[in-house]
């Protein structure tokens, strides 16, 4: 190995994993093509360093994809994304996904049911107070996050 090939793998070593990971982490996100406020929570995530590909699917679609991730009724809103492994419903704040993704706790994923007002994605002036609700199989939940 010469020098420079050298000097290169080190500098590899040490400098990539500074890297954060939520910069490497990719979002799917199924939505349908007349919601706005999924695309404002695109460019929310895009912003905390996400890589995010949407696809624009039918409604009956959509809530079929929410039935077999594990979501009953009301634990959803109006978007569906994947990241991880883990299904992220709704306006899930960056920070939490990225808590999420770096604590990796056993469950399915992460929901904020409805479009509470506040919410990355439902900016609109008001804010509702909000919990981010951690969802395990059979609808079970618990507090990940509140917001007021």
């Amino acid at each position: 190995m010469n020098r420079r090939a050298f000097l290169m793998l080190t500098l590899s070593a040490t400098v990539l994993p500074i890297v954060p990971v939520r910069a490497m982490e990719a979002i799917h996100v199924l939505k349908t093509s007349s919601c706005g406020c999924c695309n404002a929570w695109i460019t929310h995530l895009r912003k905390a360093g996400f890589q995010v590909t949407a696809k624009d699917v039918p409604m009956a679609l959509l809530n079929q994809e929410k039935l077999n991730a594990g979501l009953t009724p009301e634990l959803s809103s109006c978007h569906t994304a994947g990241a991880g492994g883990y299904v992220i419903e709704g306006h899930v704040p960056a920070a939490d996904i990225q808590r999420l993704l770096r604590e990796r706790p056993d469950a399915l994923g992460l929901t904020v049911p409805g479009m509470p007002e506040g919410s990355p994605g439902m900016e609109t002036g008001e804010t509702d107070p909000y919990d981010v609700l951690l969802f395990a199989k059979g609808g079970t939940t618990m507090v990940y996050s509140r917001y007021s």
